[in-house]
């Protein structure tokens, strides 16, 4: 979902709206008080965020995999499966499996290791801890009650924040800072900005700085590009492209999780072709695209790094050791 302009500052359509804010709190605490919750009987990490929107969770998952793996934890990643038909469990075949089936997220996590698809996480968790998961790691669902987790992650992008801290719809948020903060063991906050809110932040939630960084960025440099993408937060992959020394002579963008019909890509090359430029777009928009169609078509290849890797280690490592 593509955040509105008055989601970041606190204004009169903000105030307006804040009455149906407590609508949304209702429900969500009405499904929280019907819905049973479970434990697959391994550790749960979740990797979520306070807002709606991107703010970097697929890479920040991919991160918390490769932490675990070198620290001997067979990992498999869990998602509800947003934009497929699937409902799951099902095991995710990259290979068989499209975008339409399963979901953009859950194709580009199953290029590194297990990844499940749910719409019941409950159910889904079980079914990977049986398949020899030894920890799973909850792509979003920070809000959803029926898993238990052992440990949540809430991903912040560091120049957005949390907006105006207000509740949908009236702001981005997904429930009161409070009741997130109340579930997280830390805050990933991604970039290097300082959004306000972390100025008010209890002292038991520590701030783990990272980063994106492009793996293939010199590919780019210098080279003619139309940059298109169907995600939440198109600047930010413009701004990874210019950060590279990419030359974008025009942008397209589309909403976030935008299923690629044929018609579509050739407008593009097209233009492309007018404009003397390569076609670039992100490795999530890649996955939505039809395999037969992504030949022309460059990626933005990203990773995220921590500032200090030991920190998240160490958090782990106290996760782990809890019973």
């Amino acid at each position: 979902m593509r955040a509105p302009d008055f989601w970041l500052a606190d204004g009169c359509m903000a105030k307006a709206l804040s009455p149906f804010s407590l609508l949304w709190r209702a429900g969500a605490g009405i499904r929280a008080m019907t819905t049973t919750m479970r434990h697959p009987g391994c550790k749960v990490f979740c990797v979520g965020n306070f807002t709606i929107g991107g703010a970097g969770k697929t890479p920040t998952a991919i991160a918390l995999y490769h932490t675990l793996h070198k620290m001997g934890i067979q990992a498999h990643f869990l998602s509800r499966g947003y934009g497929g038909r699937e409902t799951g469990p099902h095991r995710v075949d990259p290979m068989k499996d499209t975008a339409a089936d399963v979901g953009d997220e859950p194709l580009l996590l199953a290029r590194t290791a297990p990844a499940w698809i749910s719409r019941d996480r409950g159910m889904g968790a079980e079914t990977a801890r049986n398949a020899g998961a030894e920890a799973i790691i909850l792509d979003d669902g920070l809000q959803n009650p029926s898993l238990i987790k052992d440990c949540s992650f809430a991903v912040v992008d560091s120049v957005f924040g949390i907006g105006n801290g207000r509740v949908i719809p009236a702001g981005p948020m997904r429930e009161t800072l409070e009741q997130g903060l109340a579930k997280v063991r830390a805050i990933i906050l991604i970039g290097d900005g300082n959004p306000p809110f972390l100025k008010n932040l209890p002292a038991s939630v520590p701030v783990l700085r990272a980063r994106i960084v492009p793996c293939n960025g010199a590919e780019f440099a210098g080279r003619r590009v139309l940059a298109f993408a169907g995600i939440a937060r198109p600047a930010k992959f413009h701004d990874s492209l210019r950060a590279v020394g990419a030359d974008i002579v025009a942008t397209v963008d589309f909403a976030d999780h935008h299923p690629f019909r044929a018609s579509e890509l050739a407008e593009l090359h097209q233009k492309a072709n007018t404009l003397n430029a390569d076609l670039v777009t992100t490795e999530k928009d890649l996955m939505r695209l039809p395999a037969g169609q992504r030949n022309g078509i460059s990626t933005l290849d990203i990773v995220l790094e921590f500032e200090a890797p030991d920190q998240l280690e160490k958090i782990i490592t106290a996760v782990l050791s809890d019973a």
